[in-house]
């Protein structure tokens, strides 16, 4: 296994302040660490001989490692494996909600696609530079988040991201469990006490059981590991273009074409329209704001950094496509059934014969599962594996988080577009925006893409990532400050607070841009030296 002489020196922090780096290297005869550059083109992998954190192999199997670095040999997933990986991420009814949540809130088709189109041109910078890192030394994400929060203190980001994962996996597998109800007998659909709701639940038993059938059907990829979503992913990918394709046909084809649809007039102009747009282009970062966070657990099996770029490139044509399949065939029901069907699996329903029925539903549930095992469950099973490592493997992270999906009852988070978009979008972008901007800011700026991977597993109190008891003070309070001016307006927004100031409704309405920005200036500053900043020196 090959050892990066870029890499290869172990560092410790000195200096009298908690609120500074001054990573010293530790032999006087060793130069300073050199800076990585911004995308570095080889991978480079250390393993550490010192005391570890966390065992050198934790395991899903006898023979799988879930957090230590990848070796070169397993990093095999290419451009394409990862364009796939985003195509079964974008292809799904999650992502043609929100188009039509942009249409109901006034936005018209072609100012939906730009919205969106822009904030994954966000989200992609964000993703790109957070992989970066990860390829170069095959960390998944929380063993990276060490290095910013510290060896204990990286938990809380973790499992920040873990909760929302599991609401994301609460509310996929309804909506597959939704396309498994359509397949139902029509005499069990109209039995009157299965649909009637339970008190307490919230859900209609009938729809409850389809849902938890949809949420067991998905362990069985689960439990196959990276390899086994890895497969899922590259071989769905064709199947579902084919399929979106084929109902953007089937609506051009049923509505005489997509004229009427693009010549319709914004019912949002001036000052109306920005009210709305920034709300919404918040809520679209925040769709992808958590895998922005945890796409080295992904970006770690990459070949090259090459890949990773190019594999990521696609994302804001993928999302402003579909969106614009998603506005188009919504706007296209009303030509054709007389009414507007936001819904894609009613319409779908609706479509043809039970042949067609039955493809229709094999494609929703094909674009749930690879949207929800991807982008829901890797990031909170590894996070589970990392706080505790011998008592955790992958494949029991994994249940876990299948679990904390049904206590969430996503079935309340899809109320309503107002509650998707305002409440749980908005919402959980003031907790992702801090994480980003705090670790992007410590890699880039702070240390200068300098990383020791051994320190990242030892347990040793001279570690540089070891900090105060292994908690980064300045991160977790970076943090803080992030999320501290959205807690008005989202409270406000829940109905706790009859009111607020107009600035903490402006900030929660852009909750994402605000908190990752206050977050990353804050760590920035209590990281630097009074008038100058971070460097690194020899003994």
């Amino acid at each position: 296994m090959a050892v990066s002489t870029a890499m290869s020196k172990a560092l410790t922090v000195r200096g009298p302040s908690h609120f500074r780096h001054r990573l010293m290297a530790t032999s006087s005869q060793q130069p300073s660490l050199p800076r990585q550059p911004l995308l570095p083109r080889r991978p480079s992998l250390t393993l550490a001989a010192s005391p570890r954190m966390l065992p050198a192999r934790p395991r899903l199997s006898s023979s799988e490692s879930d957090l230590s670095p990848t070796p070169p040999s397993e990093r095999t997933m290419t451009a394409w494996d990862l364009a796939s990986l985003w195509i079964g991420l974008v292809v799904g009814v999650p992502s043609y909600y929100l188009a039509g949540s942009l249409v109901d809130l006034g936005m018209s088709a072609l100012q939906g696609v730009a919205t969106v189109a822009f904030a994954n041109l966000v989200v992609l910078a964000c993703l790109v530079l957070t992989a970066a890192p990860a390829v170069t030394h095959g960390l998944p994400f929380p063993v990276l988040a060490r290095a910013t929060f510290g060896v204990r203190g990286a938990h809380v980001p973790a499992v920040i991201r873990a909760l929302v994962g599991c609401g994301w996996f609460g509310i996929e597998s309804w909506i597959g469990g939704r396309a498994v109800f359509l397949l139902l007998p029509s005499a069990l659909k109209s039995y009157q006490p299965l649909l009637t709701p339970v008190p307490g639940l919230g859900a209609a038993p009938l729809e409850f059981a389809c849902f938890l059938a949809f949420w067991a059907a998905q362990l069985s990829v689960i439990m196959n590991g990276m390899e086994g979503i890895r497969k899922l992913e590259r071989y769905s990918a064709p199947i579902l273009i084919v399929l979106t394709s084929a109902l953007l046909a089937w609506a051009y084809v049923s509505a005489g074409g997509f004229g009427r649809i693009l010549s319709l007039p914004p019912r949002l102009t001036g000052a109306e329209f920005w009210k709305v747009f920034f709300p919404a282009l918040t809520a679209n970062i925040g769709f992808w704001a958590t895998v922005a966070i945890n796409i080295p657990d992904f970006a770690r099996y990459a070949r090259s950094q090459a890949d990773q770029v190019l594999g990521q490139a696609g994302l804001p044509l993928f999302m402003g496509m579909f969106t614009f399949a998603g506005l188009a065939v919504t706007s296209s029901t009303e030509v054709i059934f007389g009414h507007i069907i936001s819904d894609p699996i009613e319409l779908l329903g609706r479509i043809g014969g039970p042949a067609t029925t039955v493809l229709a539903i094999f494609g929703i549930s094909l674009a749930t599962i690879t949207t929800n095992i991807a982008a829901n469950v890797v990031a909170p099973a590894n996070a589970f594996v990392s706080m505790s490592p011998r008592r955790f493997t992958f494949a029991q992270g994994a249940l876990i988080t299948a679990l904390l999906g049904i206590a969430c009852q996503p079935w309340r988070l899809l109320s309503s577009s107002e509650s998707f978009v305002y409440t749980w979008l908005l919402g959980y972008s003031a907790l992702m925006g801090p994480i980003g901007g705090v670790i992007l800011a410590d890699h880039y700026i702070v240390r200068r893409t300098a990383l020791d991977v051994d320190a990242l597993y030892s347990e040793n109190r001279e570690s540089p990532y070891h900090f105060q008891g292994g908690f980064n003070v300045a991160a977790m309070v970076a943090m803080a400050a992030g999320v501290a001016p959205i807690v008005p307006g989202f409270l406000h927004k829940v109905g706790l607070l009859p009111s607020v100031a107009e600035a903490f409704v402006t900030a929660y309405n852009n909750a994402w841009f605000v908190s990752f920005l206050i977050a990353g200036t804050v760590y920035c500053l209590l990281c630097c030296r009074r008038g100058g900043e971070v460097k690194y020196q020899n003994s």
